[in-house]
C-alpha cells in the first residue's frame, strides 16, 4: 500500500489572499498546504478520501491517471467541493465512479451537485454510483475498509482503517469502542488543527496525547492551520514517532 497525503491544510491553513503571516511567506514547501485529502494505492486499486476544493490541483500534481473510487469522511465543503472533477476519470475508464459515504453525506452531495443526479442529465457531467455505508466494515472494490466514527463537535464523521493504516480527520472526540478499532495500526493520520483549544478539532496537545495512547509506529498530523506554526519549528517539539504531514508526502506500508 502507498498512501499519499494530497493535502494537509484547512481553509485557514492554505495560502490566504493578502495574508502576510510567516506561514504564507515561508519558503519551506511543507508550509504550503492545500485542503485535507489522501490517496490510497493498494492491490492495483486507486481511491481517494475526500475531494476538497483543491482536488483538481492535487491529482494533477500527483499525475494520477487512475481513480477507482471515492470515500467521504463528512459533508463539509472543504472535503466535498471538488467532486465534479471526477468526470475526467469517467472519460478515461468509461465507468461510473463509486462514491461511499454515510447517508447524510450522500444526501448533501445530491443537494450540492443536483445536476449530477438530475433525471435528464446534461452530456459530459460526472457519472457517479452512490454507496451508502454504516458504521460497520465494508469493501471498496474488494479492499476491506473499517469505518471509525468520531465527533466533529456535534457532527458524526467517519475515519477509515485500511489494513495497518488509519485516517482520522476533523474530530475533537472519539468514543472508546471506536478507539478500539484504531489500536494496532502501524500508520496513523490524525487531525491537529492548532495550539489553542478548538470547538471541533483536536489541538496539538490533544492530538499528541491520543497518538501516544494509540502507539502507532508513526503518526502524521494533518488538517493543519496557520495557527499551528511553521513546519520545521513544530516538528522540533514532537516525540520521535510523531511528525507533521505535508502535501505530497508518500507513506509506504
Amino acid at each position: 500500500m502507498v498512501v499519499t497525503l494530497l493535502g494537509t491544510g484547512t481553509s485557514s491553513g492554505v495560502p490566504l489572499i493578502g495574508c502576510d503571516c510567516a506561514v504564507c511567506r515561508s519558503a519551506d514547501f511543507r508550509d504550503k498546504r492545500l485542503r485535507t485529502s489522501a490517496h490510497i494505492a493498494i492491490d492495483g486499486r486507486s481511491f481517494v478520501i475526500d475531494t476538497g476544493p483543491d482536488f483538481r490541483q492535487q491529482v494533477l500534481r500527483l499525475n494520477l491517471h487512475q481513480l477507482d473510487a471515492v470515500l467521504f469522511t463528512h459533508e463539509h465543503k472543504d472535503h466535498t467541493a471538488g467532486l465534479d472533477e471526477i468526470r475526467a476519470y469517467n472519460f478515461r475508464s468509461g465507468r461510473d465512479m463509486p462514491v461511499y459515504g454515510r447517508p447524510t453525506v450522500l444526501a448533501q452531495l445530491q443537494r450540492e451537485f443536483a445536476y449530477i443526479f438530475a433525471e435528464h442529465k446534461y452530456p459530459g457531467i460526472p457519472r457517479i454510483r452512490l454507496h451508502e455505508i454504516q458504521n460497520q466494515p465494508f469493501e471498496v472494490l474488494g479492499i476491506p475498509v473499517i469505518p471509525i466514527e468520531v465527533m466533529h463537535h456535534r457532527l458524526p464523521v467517519y475515519g477509515y482503517r485500511i489494513g495497518d493504516f488509519t485516517y482520522l480527520t476533523d474530530l475533537n472526540a472519539i468514543a472508546e469502542p471506536e478507539l478500539d478499532k484504531v489500536y494496532g495500526t502501524r500508520i496513523l493520520i490524525l487531525d491537529a488543527l492548532q495550539r489553542q483549544p478548538h470547538i471541533s478539532h483536536f489541538n496539538l496537545d490533544q492530538a499528541v496525547a491520543l497518538a501516544e495512547r494509540v502507539g502507532a509506529e508513526r503518526t502524521y498530523f494533518t488538517h493543519i492551520s496557520h495557527k499551528l506554526g511553521m513546519h520545521q519549528d513544530v516538528e522540533k517539539e514532537l516525540p520521535p514517532s510523531i511528525r507533521l504531514g505535508y502535501d505530497g508526502m508518500q507513506i509506504y506500508l
